[in-house]
């Protein structure tokens, strides 16, 4: 098919750029959905959405590894995920309801398209079979997926986090099939740069989704003293976690290359898995920025204090993840500033919203500052 890269190439294509500008939009969409499903299972649902359209771009990340951004048939095909992408994205406020069926065709269509494309372009070598098992993986998913369509809508969820498990599941046991057996790491050679800087891109539209939410947020409402103070926050908040998302010890910064035969296994936990969650947090955390604006003056309920506490929680659990796969170590502020977050927790229902995103700030900013020399905590060495 004449579609791979050459070996040497690793940059970022422009068609790869491209393909972003859904997830601005999908992004945007499971923002409002959490906003306007709150509660333990709006917040379920919200993972289950965010998982299938993190992994749709997380596969389509790894996919571009090996893929030619020039070539004309990749760009036609990425058009069409690209469309795909959309398609979830435009069903995701209705995707329990009557557009479960949209959600599922555009997810399906884009994971097993893309899969088969990888067959075809991969055929007759090693990475040839390892994309079928990944096909098959998916389709056997898929399956779940569809079923989940057919369900009553208070019990779609719980169908659809099976699927998600099994998505999920494939990588962690190399896509093992009975009489067929697994496709090892080693057998997946691929540019750790590449989808490090892939990452970083996207957690920068997550970052600008909160931006997106507190400006169309301040732009609605009359600007008191609250607001403005709550506004300032929240803007301090994104540059602390943008600031510490490229620190240069314990963030997605360059870093030392990874070894060629270890870089299949370390991305797939720093970036397939950790990422999932990084993000995750940013699209939480933005969520928390809005209700914030909201209600500065409030006592803070348990919506909000979810938010705006485990925006931060989710991000700092992913970046303790991603360190571990990149460095073997632990980095025990991040441990530190979980048990302050857990802390802040215990007593947020008796403090106003602003003063817990005051305080949920102080503890990025912490971070931040030792990440900047001010003072340090060690970092544990763990067995990879």
């Amino acid at each position: 098919m004449g579609v791979l890269r050459e070996r040497e190439s690793t940059g970022v294509g422009p068609v790869e750029l491209f393909f972003d500008l859904v997830y601005v939009f999908a992004i945007t969409q499971l923002s409002h959905f959490l906003l306007h499903h709150l509660g333990v299972e709006g917040a379920l649902e919200f993972a289950v959405l965010f998982a299938a359209v993190w992994w749709g771009w997380n596969y389509t990340a790894w996919a571009a590894n090996w893929l030619d951004p020039d070539n004309r048939t990749v760009q036609g095909f990425f058009a069409l995920w690209m469309f795909a992408s959309l398609g979830m994205a435009v069903a995701i406020p209705e995707a329990y309801g009557e557009r479960a069926w949209l959600f599922v065709a555009a997810y399906l269509f884009l994971q097993l398209s893309r899969a088969s494309f990888m067959v075809r372009a991969w055929r007759g070598q090693a990475m040839g079979r390892n994309y079928a098992q990944l096909l098959a993986w998916s389709a056997i998913a898929g399956v779940v997926w569809v079923a989940g369509v057919f369900v009553p809508d208070e019990a779609r969820v719980w169908v659809w986090l099976g699927a998600v498990v099994l998505d999920y599941l494939g990588p962690r046991v190399n896509f093992w099939l009975p009489r067929v057996g697994g496709t090892p790491m080693s057998t997946w050679p691929l540019s750790e740069d590449h989808l490090a800087e892939r990452n970083r891109l996207v957690f920068i539209v997550a970052l600008g989704e909160s931006i997106v939410i507190l400006g169309a947020t301040l732009t609605g409402m009359e600007l008191t003293a609250g607001a403005v103070a709550a506004a300032v926050l929240g803007f301090a908040t994104i540059v602390v976690l943008w600031r510490l998302y490229f620190d240069a010890r314990l963030g997605n910064a360059e870093h030392e290359r990874v070894a060629v035969e270890a870089a299949t296994e370390v991305s797939r936990s720093a970036y397939a898995y950790a990422h999932a969650l990084m993000v995750a947090g940013a699209v939480v955390i933005a969520v928390g920025v809005d209700l914030v604006l909201a209600r500065p003056w409030d006592t803070a309920d348990a919506a909000t204090i979810a938010t705006v506490l485990g925006g931060p929680a989710i991000y700092l659990v992913g970046n303790l993840v991603f360190n571990r796969a990149i460095s073997g170590r632990i980095a025990v502020s991040r441990i530190v500033a979980l048990g302050c977050l857990v802390v802040l927790a215990l007593i947020a229902f008796a403090l106003p919203v602003l003063v817990l995103a005051a305080l949920a700030l102080a503890v990025l900013l912490l971070l931040s500052l030792a990440a900047s020399g001010w003072f340090t905590l060690p970092s544990m060495n763990v067995d990879k």
